[in-house]
């Protein structure tokens, strides 16, 4: 054991107390993440081992007492709600009007695919990506044209001249933003992103910006909403954003598209009446309004709960697996981790990972940029992830020595 178990970890503010250190046995539930049979630490797929917060909870449980689930609305005080939140946190002005509910933000992309081109164009994406922008413009039978980002000093950068190169040689119609980035974990700056709006306003391209992460920003950067910045060019903006990161709430499905156009509003509310995709369950209207009403004080915990695993996720692997190079997230609780110093394949690499019962997302699902790179989830507790630290020295240190 390379690393001994953490104390006992507590965040005390305002008499109230989240223990992140409590461990929740997901096995055996239905659960994605914790699937298997055997001992395997989880690292993957994007949702944490914590309990959601109190109010969340108490409303689920008010809801289920309540006894009568039937048909339901967002209410006046859900649309406030959401208003609020990002008012206050990033500035951006909403009005109810300007606020549209999604079953998610992957099933929001593939609205906007209908929304903004048709079969056969282009569709612009970074390289690497989460897999689903990728997959739902293949599904949609759209042309997908990828444009890798580049890396300095330890941080992914848009290629800007590539993009519009690209733009140009395609026809793009659609460019389809992370932000913050998935799997890289940037916060992409103001200058950046007035760069690539300049870019799109120049030849006509729609921007989409998947903001589910925006919430998990971290100490030291700034999450900019990209329609903060799009005046004038409303028209050919939207933002898909969700509470279900933010909250640990996946399970319950359920997310928001802002828009600020008045004729793109009612463009994108036709194409989700055409297939009923307007309404979401009484759990999620419900648990999203208590999430922005009532949870802020949960979320400030667990991020510095977060910050404090990544902080030891980068301390462990300067001091035991140095050839690992770390992107550290600007947002997020996913860690980049280039593995190309050990000379494998991309299934061997994965292999080698499982056969030691330690399992991440292998990097080479976002796309071509992610070849012998691999995603670690650090949303545990901490006795947890130094478990599946251990595993990753013990996966690595059985292969041959590195490069």
């Amino acid at each position: 054991m390379l690393y001994p178990k953490p104390l006992f970890f507590l965040i005390l503010e305002n008499t109230v107390l989240y223990n992140f250190d409590e461990i929740i046995d997901r096995r055996h539930t239905g659960s994605l993440k914790w699937h298997y049979s055997d001992d395997t630490i989880a690292l993957w797929v994007a949702d944490m081992d914590f309990r959601a917060a109190q109010p969340i909870l108490n409303t689920i449980e008010r809801v289920g007492h309540h006894g009568v689930l039937g048909y339901t609305k967002p209410t006046a005080a859900l649309y406030q709600a959401i208003i609020n939140w990002h008012g206050s946190r990033y500035g951006l002005a909403l009005d109810k009007q300007h606020i549209l509910f999604s079953h998610g933000v992957i099933p929001s992309l593939a609205l906007m695919l209908r929304v903004f081109t048709e079969a056969g164009e282009a569709i612009l994406v970074n390289d690497p990506i989460y897999t689903p922008f990728m997959t739902k413009v293949r599904d949609n039978g759209r042309r997908l044209i990828l444009s890798p980002l580049t890396e300095a000093e330890g941080r992914y950068h848009l290629d800007l001249v590539d993009i519009e190169a690209k733009i140009v040689e395609h026809e793009v119609k659609l460019y389809l933003l992370c932000n913050p980035h998935n799997p890289g974990g940037r916060v992409w700056t103001a200058d950046e992103l007035e760069a690539l709006l300049v870019i799109c306003k120049k030849h006509d391209v729609a921007i989409v910006s998947d903001e589910i992460h925006q919430d998990l920003t971290l100490s030291g950067h700034e999450f900019i909403p990209f329609l903060q910045l799009a005046k004038g060019y409303e028209h050919k903006v939207v933002s898909i954003t969700s509470m279900t990161k933010t909250f640990n709430v996946a399970g319950i499905k359920g997310a928001m598209i802002f828009a600020k156009d008045e004729a793109l509003i009612k463009q994108i509310n036709q194409q989700q009446r055409l297939r009923d995709e307007h309404d979401l369950n009484l759990f999620a209207y419900e648990v999203m309004a208590s999430a922005y009403e009532k949870g802020g004080e949960w979320l400030e915990q667990v991020l510095a709960y977060i910050e404090a695993n990544i902080d030891l996720v980068c301390d462990f692997l300067e001091k035991h697996l140095p050839n690992i190079t770390v992107m550290r997230p600007d947002a997020s609780y996913l860690i980049w981790l280039d593995c190309s110093a050990y000379g494998q394949d991309d299934q061997t690499l994965y292999n080698q990972f499982r056969d030691a019962k330690v399992e991440l997302s292998g990097g080479i699902q976002y796309g071509n940029e992610g070849h012998l790179k691999m995603r670690l989830n650090v949303a545990c507790p901490q006795v947890i992830l130094i478990e599946g630290l251990n595993r990753i020295h013990t996966a690595l240190s059985d292969m041959s020595q590195p490069l």
